[in-house]
């Protein structure tokens, strides 16, 4: 299985929506609340190359984007493959 990473932020819904997602796969994900924690915000920003809205979604190491593009991704039948490698 796939190494998922996930930065999110309380109350997010969009964070919510993609966690659900990635729940309804299977897959096992680490999630990095950055609510109150600007370390791992800088971290995500860096790896998101300047993105800063949550949530921001990795696999292996990958950048996926956020919600949309998570959900737009197993759409077109592009997630159920990353998450199996």
């Amino acid at each position: 299985m796939a190494t998922v990473e996930i930065y999110t932020k309380a109350f997010c819904p969009y964070c919510a929506r993609a966690k659900a997602l990635l729940e309804a796969k299977g897959a096992d994900f680490t999630e990095y609340d950055i609510t109150f924690d600007t370390p791992k915000r800088g971290e995500m920003i860096e790896r998101a190359g300047g993105r800063t809205t949550v949530p921001q979604v990795f696999i292996d190491g990958r950048h996926i984007g956020g919600s949309d593009d998570l959900a737009a991704l197993d759409r077109s039948g592009g997630l159920d493959p990353l998450l199996a490698a």
